[in-house]
């Protein structure tokens, strides 16, 4: 139980960082691979307490949809300035 606890607590810290790195990145293709980390770390926090199916969505949809998402667009926009 002790060792569940501090992964818990280690993921959270990496979340932070994660999410910290998304915010001040000055790339914004950084920025968009750390928003996923960010995601993906959530939802391995979502199995450590017992919420398989919150960490499934969040996999799929906020790690993955999301991410190809945001490059979709990130790659229209370039394309389209130049």
């Amino acid at each position: 139980m002790m060792l569940i606890q501090i992964a818990a607590i280690i993921i959270g810290l990496i979340i932070v960082v994660m999410a910290l790195a998304a915010v001040y990145s000055k790339k914004l293709s950084i920025a968009v691979i750390a928003a996923g980390a960010v995601s993906l770390f959530a939802s391995v926090l979502y199995l450590f307490l017992a919420a398989p199916d919150v960490a499934m969505t969040e996999a799929a949809i906020g790690s993955g949809l999301s991410t190809i998402i945001f490059f979709y667009v990130l790659n229209k926009i370039r394309k389209a300035n130049g």
